[in-house]
């Protein structure tokens, strides 16, 4: 799935560093300015986080339903049509990332001691028409994959309002 090439213990730092990484740069801002976008087509910080969380807890459902089950079948879900059944998104930032570090530090306890071949479990998974094969770790690198990517763009969102700040 992908192609990043990560390997178990690459994905299980990724996944363990987020929740700090994320703290470590949003300490110094206001909840007004976690809250604000620069313009109308970017996230706030509390977007990011909002979608993080969703996209956390989706995937986390679907790798402990496969753990949980013999080959299961999953409906797939999106995130963003998941988080629209939350209020995510309106959350205090705090709190929320508190949640976020609290349901991640849970899922870093399952996944650290699988043996490789809980690794590979797999579930049959249909989506939008299609029916596919995924396994724990195809969503823990998807995961820890698209972390990355976000925990970027919270640093370069924080950085603008750091920037904007001091201007």
């Amino acid at each position: 799935m992908g192609g990043s090439g990560f390997d178990i213990d690459q994905i299980l730092a990724i996944l363990k560093d987020t929740p700090p990484r994320v703290a470590a740069v949003t300490d110094d801002l206001t909840a007004a300015q976690l809250h604000t976008a620069s313009t109308q087509d970017e996230w706030s910080v509390n977007d990011v986080l909002a979608h993080l969380r969703a996209c956390a807890e989706v995937w986390g459902n679907y790798m402990m339903t496969i753990l949980d089950e013999d080959r299961p079948t999953i409906r797939a879900v999106s995130p963003r049509t998941w988080i629209t059944k939350t209020d995510y998104p309106d959350q205090e930032f705090a709190p929320a990332l508190d949640s976020f570090t609290a349901r991640r530090a849970d899922l870093v306890a399952l996944l650290e001691p699988l043996p490789a071949e809980d690794w590979a479990r797999a579930a049959t998974v249909s989506a939008v028409g299609r029916v596919y094969e995924r396994t724990v770790r195809d969503y823990a690198e998807r995961l820890a994959r698209h972390e990355q990517e976000h925990v970027r763009q919270i640093e370069e969102i924080t950085n603008r309002i750091r920037m904007s700040t001091t201007a």
